[in-house]
């Protein structure tokens, strides 16, 4: 069996259940020490009692195949919590490799619904929990680097939604959430690729506890068939970003799911309009965008999914 992370050490951020058990398992089986951090609160939402069972269940399934690995059950949304991680990854075996943010939880609510905490929650869930981990392990690699001298190796692995790609009328802050994760990546990229350090981002569909009533209505396989929405189908794109053949791959957007990888161009200019004059009238631009959107339902939106062909209907 190939094992082109032998030697490599991995952090993989809600990693006790769903998407990050997954990934685990999957850098495990290629040879990475992994560290497993999961909060372990009960609730998809994020309530519930903090529960070191799960990070330590799948550091334990690991190991029992053989691997190394250890387990954290703080919550990466602290900024000393996530520098702890890190620091432990650093620690154990060395110093740090691989970085796979996915840790999440969902507040669904129409927008004007939406409480002040239910989208402050999610936004720091999401948003600033990939970014604290991100801060203190690029911090390790500058370092790494200066004392060599040179490039150091560094594969950071984000985690979006198709949510951001072709929006979600309950979500308003996992959307908004999931895109600014997409920046927040592709800065990360520019930033860090003269240490040797990539970092790429992924809007994976998965049937996980947080995605089990979107997928309510997708039929289960009969038993002995995987899943097309099995989580098992996104790991190996993370095993294969977080490995040395990946290289050449920074800053890009992939959509995975069921067997299939769609890499994500950057939007394009879809209609260009100039003034007659230095400053744009109103009359100019009714005369030249109302019949550019004349045939257009007024629900459409920039759907980079349904391009794709990625409607979940």
């Amino acid at each position: 069996m190939a094992t082109p992370l032998k030697g490599r050490t991995a952090i993989v951020t809600g990693a006790g259940r769903g998407l990050g058990r997954a990934e685990a398992l999957e850098l495990a089986r290629l040879g990475a020490n992994v560290v497993v951090n999961d909060y372990g609160q009960p609730g998809r939402d994020g309530t519930g009692n903090a529960d070191a069972g799960p990070a330590e269940q799948v550091a334990q399934e690991i190991r029992a195949a053989g691997g190394a690995a250890t387990q954290h059950t703080g919550d990466v949304a602290d900024h000393q919590q996530a520098a702890e991680l890190v620091q432990l990854a650093i620690d154990t075996y060395g110093q740090l490799d691989i970085l796979v943010n996915n840790a999440g939880i969902l507040r669904d609510r129409m927008i004007f619904s939406m409480t002040e905490d239910e989208w402050d929650t999610v936004i720091r869930v999401h948003l600033k929990g990939h970014y604290n981990t991100s801060h203190f392990a690029a911090r390790h690699w500058r370092e790494r680097s200066k004392e060599t001298g040179g490039p150091v190796y560094g594969r950071i692995v984000n985690t979006s939604s198709e949510a951001f790609l072709a929006g979600s009328a309950g979500q308003p802050n996992y959307a908004a959430a999931k895109g600014g994760i997409v920046g927040l990546t592709t800065s990360t990229a520019l930033a860090l690729a003269k240490y040797g350090v990539t970092a790429n981002v992924i809007c994976p569909r998965a049937r996980t506890r947080m995605t089990e009533d979107v997928f309510a209505g997708f039929g289960v396989p009969d038993e002995g068939r995987l899943d097309p929405l099995a989580p098992e189908h996104v790991a190996p794109l993370v095993g294969y970003l977080a490995s040395p053949a990946a290289a050449n791959v920074n800053g890009q957007l992939l959509v995975v799911h069921g067997g299939m990888v769609a890499v994500v161009e950057r939007p394009k200019v879809q209609a260009k309009f100039d003034s007659a004059k230095d400053v744009f009238t109103y009359d100019e631009l009714d005369a030249l965008l109302t019949p550019h959107y004349k045939d257009r339902p007024p629900n459409e939106t920039f759907a980079a999914a349904e391009v794709l062909g990625l409607k979940h209907d």
